[in-house]
């Protein structure tokens, strides 16, 4: 299986340059973080100065990061080679947990 270019992963419901020609049905990714007890105490001293909380950015960041490539392994391995209507979710499943979705519509594409 080759693995699916980031770059036909869209927010969109069409790819420029591409027909689709086989709708496969929705894909997801999914994780669940927490921030260790040492980040939580780190990001607390950060919340007291304002500004930018770069240890929650970070953990927000690979949450979102791990969730897409979950996503994109799970529409490789139902024969999808594209994903359209590509969204984001996020919850707290409980204090200090979270779940990070990332879902799409995988689709098969050809070249125009």
């Amino acid at each position: 299986m080759v693995p699916i270019n980031p770059t036909l992963v869209t927010t969109a419901f069409t790819l420029d340059g591409y027909r689709i020609v086989r709708n496969i049905g929705v894909v997801r990714g999914i994780t669940v973080r927490s921030r260790s007890i040492i980040g939580n105490i780190g990001a607390a001293f950060q919340i007291l100065f304002g500004g930018n909380i770069s240890l929650l950015q970070e953990l927000c960041e690979r949450a979102r990061k791990e969730a897409f490539e979950i996503m994109l392994q799970h529409a490789q391995e139902v024969g999808a080679n594209a994903i359209v209507g590509m969204r984001y979710d996020a919850n707290e499943i409980m204090s200090g947990v979270a779940e990070v979705l990332a879902y799409g519509t995988a689709v098969v594409v050809e070249r125009t």
